[in-house]
């Protein structure tokens, strides 16, 4: 069975090989089955969670197979994708969990070309506008995580790993770590996000321009929404960390000091062994 090139370079990393080689093939043969598909080659590098491949059920219909291991931040994408109905991300026609793995059968994005191949400020209004779309207000019996929860869960990641930013000051780090805690519960909106919306992740499509794939859902502020589009801008964000971000907000209507506290506090989480957004967190430190 041949392997998305990323998919097989995280399984190594995290030691999931057995999933490789036991689950996943006959994950993928009883969602053939089930639905009656034929499949092609994984789409190449891939993604680094799931097994991602081209597939036509019985009808002739072009497709999309995603079959992936279990982790909490994907855990309610197939949830997602049903309430945004296809309205700026890709339809999902079915989905199986059966707790080792999970599939899911969706749109296929003609051509398919991402969004990253577009200049730095095509690709901010093009994520500005997709994001406005998917921030609807989920309804009180929603099964998504809260925002407040996930990033609770990484700050206590970052502390218990004991892990070392040695090109921060302990007050920036122990600054970043609180914002981050703290953001969630003081957002005055709680919508519908994305969480890992970047040009990647954004595919060109013929029944809209542009479609988004591969959310990773949660309930929370929409000001966290654009820090992994933010993150992917490196020269942008490294020339200009404020002007970015302010623009961003601009096209959002967001308050650009929240956002920008939000990439503050999400650089510190990101900079050990990364320079870069190390100088980043520092450029953008609140004052005092």
């Amino acid at each position: 069975m041949k392997l998305p090139r990323n998919l097989a370079e995280a399984a190594a990393r995290e030691g999931r090989q057995p999933w490789l080689t036991t689950v996943l093939p006959a994950a993928v043969a009883q969602a053939r089955d089930r639905w009656s598909l034929r499949t092609g080659e994984p789409f190449q590098p891939g993604g680094q969670t799931a097994w991602v491949a081209p597939a036509r059920d019985a009808a002739g219909a072009d497709l999309v197979l995603k079959v992936g291991w279990p982790h909490p931040e994907a855990a309610h994408e197939a949830d997602g994708l049903r309430a945004w109905a296809g309205h700026g991300a890709v339809r999902l026609h079915a989905a199986h969990d059966s707790g080792q793995a999970y599939a899911l059968l969706i749109e296929r994005c003609r051509p398919g070309t991402e969004l990253s191949s577009r200049p730095g400020p095509e690709q901010d209004a093009v994520i500005a506008a997709l994001l406005r779309r998917l921030w609807v207000r989920p309804p009180d019996d929603h099964p998504f995580v809260c925002l407040e929860q996930m990033c609770r869960r990484w700050a206590d990641d970052f502390d218990q790993a004991g892990r070392a930013a040695p090109d921060l000051d302990p007050g920036l780090v122990r600054a970043g770590l609180a914002l981050f805690r703290e953001l969630p519960a003081t957002a005055g909106t709680q919508v519908l996000l994305c969480t890992d919306l970047h040009a990647g992740n954004v595919l060109a499509a013929a029944r809209e321009p542009w479609l988004v794939i591969d959310p990773k859902p949660h309930v929370g502020d929409p000001a966290y929404d654009p820090l992994q589009h933010l993150l992917n801008c490196d020269r942008r964000l490294q020339a200009d960390p404020r002007g970015l971000a302010r623009r961003m907000a601009a096209l959002l209507d967001l308050d650009p000091d929240r956002l920008l506290s939000w990439l503050f506090a999400r650089c510190v989480l990101e900079s050990p062994g990364c320079p870069a957004l190390a100088e980043v967190a520092r450029a953008i430190a609140p004052r005092g």
